[in-house]
């Protein structure tokens, strides 16, 4: 595969965006990115025959006796799980809920998630690793990924598969997809669904769960189970599909969020390094040390995914957009002592590891020895004219006051296995 870095990077005229971006992502004839060329379907398309078509395509998957569940969503204490199950109600379906414990739990997105299950009147069933083994996971991935949310993401796109498996529900309903919402990797009339290919490129970052049995890791085939893709064959006789409701209605996560917060009562919260206060409140590291991970590999962080998703829906200008993403990307990880107390490692170890996955495309040493930034993919230049202006919205989000007053919402909670996670 061609690296994204082996020619200088460009940017699109009207979004953050560059062709260095990790999915993939391309410029047309007038420099505007695939991301923002499949975002304007939002404003053409025929979102109501597309709902019908959507009604349509769950029809067949009702339960015939009422003996098992319709679907499979896969939810959090965050993201657009409530919208998603909201969604997954109005089409009339009976859902089994299903959670991966990532075990970086914040006490906030525990109640978001009693919350969810309780306000929808939804079966939860969640699924908690050894935490002893994922620690053993994440310092072979961080080793060698320079990730520490491979468990994560893996346990949250293989147990709902898993799920369906061994329940023989065979509809799993996700969100959007996130190669076409942010980078215009499929059209919405392609309908793009669950594949396994995409997940290991992708979401593993080309490594799947066999792939981390290693001596040196001292990671054993069946310390690897819970990250495990079923068979081809299992996944033929159940008929296991996965669909994105991103392809059936204009996905707006900003608005989605704001509905949620203003009927069912989700809780919103700061995140340390971004402006958004609703995606990801459930976890203490995927906005904090895990995305200044991210900085350090790709040269830019969710600050700019979240400030990008504002301007296409024209609540940012283009300037605003760099602007609020510079300020937040050079905020340092706050999470991050608690962080390596958890895996066991000292911070010269972290940082060692760390700076081996630093982008050499992004970062040099100077006569210091000090790592400084070669490319500001922030500042690349670009055409003025396309660059649309802001409308009126107001982009603050809301913030909600805890439902816990009395609680320090400052070490992970563990589902099922105590607090603290060891």
């Amino acid at each position: 595969m061609t690296s994204p870095h082996s020619k200088p990077p460009r940017a699109c005229v009207r979004c953050l965006y560059t062709t260095w971006h990790p999915l993939g992502l391309v410029l047309d004839e007038e420099s505007v990115c695939s991301g923002c060329r499949v975002h304007e379907e939002k404003q053409t398309l025929d979102w109501d025959l597309r709902w019908k078509a959507l009604e349509r395509l769950v029809e067949p998957y009702r339960s015939k006796n009422g003996q098992n569940y319709d679907c499979i969503v896969p939810v959090s204490g965050a993201r657009d799980s409530f919208f998603i199950v909201y969604t997954v109600k109005k089409l009339g379906l009976n859902p089994l809920l299903v959670t991966y414990n990532k075990l970086y739990n914040t006490d906030l997105g525990i109640r978001n998630l009693a919350r969810l299950r309780t306000v929808f009147d939804s079966d939860i069933l969640t699924f908690t690793a050894n935490p002893d083994t994922v620690r053993k996971v994440t310092r072979a991935t961080l080793r060698r990924l320079g990730s520490i949310y491979w468990h994560c993401l893996a346990g949250q796109t293989v147990f709902p598969v898993q799920t369906a498996v061994r329940f023989q529900i065979p509809l799993i309903i996700w969100g959007t997809h996130q190669g076409l919402d942010q980078t215009g990797m499929f059209s919405h009339v392609h309908q793009v669904e669950m594949t396994r290919r995409y997940r290991k490129d992708h979401d593993l970052m080309g490594l799947e769960a066999e792939d981390l049995v290693h001596e040196f890791d001292h990671i054993q085939p069946r310390d690897v189970l819970p990250w495990t893709y079923p068979a081809y064959d299992e996944l033929q006789r159940v008929g296991v599909r996965g669909i994105y409701l991103g392809n059936f209605i204009p996905w707006d996560t900003r608005r989605q969020h704001d509905q949620m917060l203003a009927t069912y009562g989700y809780e919103s919260g700061p995140q340390t390094r971004t402006f958004d206060l609703y995606n990801d409140v459930d976890c203490f590291n995927y906005s904090d040390v895990h995305d200044y991970l991210k900085y350090l590999k790709h040269g830019y962080g969710k600050a700019t995914d979240h400030a990008v998703r504002e301007l296409r829906w024209g609540r940012l200008s283009r300037q605003e957009a760099v602007e609020t993403a510079r300020t937040w990307q050079n905020q340092p990880p706050k999470h991050l002592d608690a962080f390596l107390d958890w895996l066991g490692i000292t911070p010269n170890a972290f940082q060692w590891v760390t700076d081996q996955h630093r982008s050499p495309s992004l970062w040099k040493r100077d006569a210091n020895w000090q790592w400084q930034q070669q490319i500001d993919l922030l500042n690349l230049p670009v055409a003025s004219e396309k660059q649309p202006q802001a409308s009126s919205f107001d982009l603050t989000h809301t913030a909600t006051s805890s439902k816990r007053t009395s609680y320090t919402d400052d070490h992970y909670v563990c589902i099922g296995k105590g607090t603290p996670c060891r």
